[in-house]
């Protein structure tokens, strides 16, 4: 489609900040809500220096919906991709429900809100981890699914509430995307993974201990039925994952209701093949403790990314060596984050 204005939610967030400059760079209007909760408002003027472009930013909840209100009636919006929520497995058996009210509360008051406004065309950030503990790989989009911790609970019952709007209101389009582990930065270095506190996943963590930040890196399980014993992901470049989302987008008009499709490459790489790219890359050894398996994990999750290859042309097109250099790059030109 020709270029429209895209609300983006939690756009200042990793995969929300490299999403809104695909979108720039490709003639969007983008106009974002976010509330900092785990992000900073320096990534957007990132965004700005990267694309020679702007956002229209409002700061808050998306579960305000005199907010939400506020946007769609002085903002003409043509389609939403909705990111803002809530999302590290760990952290979210400390505090479910904090997870069950941001991210299913978020995503129903962005419904109620679309439907009243009249804008029908949304991308939902979703998660492979509604698989759950998948018992072969590749994953399909027809495989069940079984989540086993509140995260991934979440996010499979925002699945079905957007089903249900879908059956409710027929002129709705849903692309509900299963991305896998999105690690990696933009290449030019000025925008990264900056999670505020210490960071829920590997990746910061890991970038986090190259430079010093942090003692060691806690590899949790080394006994699953995997070559290494480590868990094995299957990690995309946030840059594809923002690309996703933008193709995304010009496939709303294919057919009305929810659709869901993968992102991933297909590729399994372990928690310790991915410590020893790293420590390629970064020529720096990373102290790493091996550690008992953690609740809510499971063994392996890899993507089958067929779908989205036969019907949109598009797959992914950055390899590890490629996320973890990008990764280490914006560690080292922002050892502290956007705030150094």
């Amino acid at each position: 489609m020709s270029s429209s204005t895209v609300l983006v939610t939690g756009g200042a967030g990793f995969i929300g900040s490299h999403t809104c400059v695909e979108l720039l760079e490709h003639g969007h209007q983008v106009v974002v809500v976010d509330d900092y909760s785990n992000s900073s408002p320096l990534a957007l003027d990132r965004v700005a220096k990267i694309t020679g472009r702007s956002v229209t930013l409002y700061e808050g909840d998306v579960r305000d919906r005199a907010l939400l209100d506020h946007v769609l009636t002085e903002q003409r919006i043509d389609q939403v991709v909705h990111f803002a929520a809530k999302k590290a497995v760990g952290e979210s058996l400390q505090i479910p429900l904090e997870y069950w009210s941001i991210n299913v509360a978020a995503t129903v008051t962005l419904l109620q809100a679309m439907r009243d406004h009249g804008v029908q065309d949304l991308v939902f950030s979703s998660s492979c981890s509604v698989y759950g503990d998948a018992q072969r790989v590749p994953l399909s989009e027809e495989d069940p699914t079984g989540p086993t911790n509140p995260y991934a609970h979440s996010k499979s019952v925002c699945e079905q509430v957007l089903a249900d709007a879908c059956r409710r209101y027929s002129g709705l389009r849903v692309l509900a995307l299963r991305y896998f582990n999105p690690i990696g930065a933009h290449p030019s270095g000025l925008l990264g993974e900056d999670p505020l506190g210490v960071p829920n996943n590997v990746v910061p963590y890991l970038t986090q201990v190259a430079v010093g930040r942090l003692p060691r890196l806690q590899v949790f399980g080394t006994d699953y039925p995997t070559p290494d014993g480590s868990c094995i992901r299957d990690y995309i470049h946030v840059v594809d994952v923002a690309d996703g989302h933008r193709i995304a987008l010009t496939h709303l008009a294919d057919a009305p209701g929810l659709r869901i499709r993968n992102l991933g490459t297909g590729v399994g790489t372990s928690v310790l093949e991915l410590v020893t790219a790293f420590e390629k890359a970064s020529g720096r050894a990373v102290p790493v403790e091996l550690t008992d398996r953690r609740p809510g994990d499971v063994a392996r999750l890899v993507a089958g990314p067929g779908l989205v290859a036969r019907e949109w042309g598009w797959r992914t097109s950055r390899d590890l060596p490629a996320m973890v250099r990008d990764a280490w790059h914006f560690q080292q030109l922002n050892p502290f984050g956007y705030s150094s």
